[in-house]
């Protein structure tokens, strides 16, 4: 008969073993850090209730207010289409709210509550400084149910998601904090309760991975919606797809592509058709930088090249040639 001792801290067979220290005083932390963060912004963050132009109930998601006097970022489609808008607190006051302006490009919409001041706001953080594995927190309505604490921590950063209008959303932070509809529009938190996302997105029938647009960019379009009214974005006139480059064009022009966007369709008199480019024109370089696909060249027509010209380098019938392009600043409804 074998005589085994009973290791220190561990009771009879069948008995649920006690964490250790060490162990609890984990676990204890990472309770405090998720209620820390929970009771800071906790209180900045709204429910977003629509009524749409027929005057019937909308969708319902979620906000943040980031300054005291009301300002208020959501998700573009939480308000798309809707007449009136109002907001909910964690305390269950009720206001209503005017749409400053969208950006559908990001998904992102921005709120002024009506006649509320004072009101209690959270801070954007730097989403550049993040790292994957770090701890974050959720908040929102899921389903209706009012502010709701998800935990989870940054899967992965410099994700790219389509956007609503086809629009590539670059830089997007993917999560595993459970998400659900009506999280949409809420704040993704880092454990020192500044805000680094904006929650946007679950692929469905997926487990477990959620995006939120970063900080970073809810900052710049903030700024764009402040100052203009709209967040501007350079466009030259035209439509294109992303097509492969023959290998015997690509060695005959000395570039490196193996892909290209395609124009399929010229503005008559757009910048890219004054400039003389053509339908069937493949560029593949715009501002000295590769462009592989249409999503490149919309990447590369941002604000700052409005009204500067850019050189554009494209394919015609295998003969690379030069083009001098002036965009002009993208009309709404517009894309590349």
């Amino acid at each position: 008969m074998f005589d085994f001792a009973t290791p220190s801290g561990v009771g009879d067979i069948g008995e649920a073993a006690a964490p250790s220290a060490p162990d609890t005083e984990i676990l204890d932390a990472y309770s405090h850090a998720v209620t820390s963060v929970a009771d800071a912004v906790g209180p900045a963050v709204v429910r977003v209730e629509v009524r749409n132009k027929n005057g019937r109930p909308g969708g319902v998601g979620s906000g943040v207010v980031i300054a005291p006097d009301g300002l208020v970022l959501t998700n573009c489609h939480v308000v798309e289409g809707a007449k009136e808008v109002r907001l909910q607190d964690a305390e269950g006051r009720v206001t209503d709210a005017r749409r400053l302006g969208e950006d559908a490009d990001t998904d992102l919409a921005l709120l002024r509550a009506g006649s509320a001041r004072d009101l209690p706001s959270a801070r954007l953080g730097d989403s550049k400084k993040l790292k994957r594995g770090q701890l974050v927190v959720a908040i929102g309505n899921p389903l209706g149910f009012e502010s709701t604490v998800t935990a989870g921590v940054i899967s992965a950063l410099g994700r790219s998601l389509r956007s609503r209008n086809g629009r590539l959303i670059e830089d997007v932070i993917q999560t595993d904090a459970a998400l659900n509809p009506g999280n949409s529009g809420g704040p993704l938190v880092s454990s020192r309760g500044e805000v680094i996302g904006i929650n946007t997105a679950v692929i469905m029938g997926a487990q477990g991975i959620c995006f939120a647009v970063a900080s970073n960019t809810a900052q710049f379009v903030l700024s764009e919606l402040i100052q203009h009214g709209r967040v501007r974005r350079a466009y030259i006139g035209v439509s294109g797809q992303t097509t492969a480059v023959p290998r015997r064009h690509a060695r005959a022009a000395d570039i490196g592509n193996s892909s290209g966007a395609m124009i399929t369709a010229l503005e008559s008199d757009g910048p890219a058709a004054r400039a003389g480019l053509m339908s069937l024109d493949t560029i593949v370089r715009a501002d000295g930088e590769s462009v592989t696909g249409v999503d490149d060249l919309i990447r590369v027509l941002n604000g700052e090249r409005i009204g500067k010209p850019i050189r554009i380098d494209a394919l015609r019938r295998g003969v690379l040639r030069e083009f001098d392009v002036m965009p002009l600043e993208r009309p709404a409804a517009r894309v590349a």
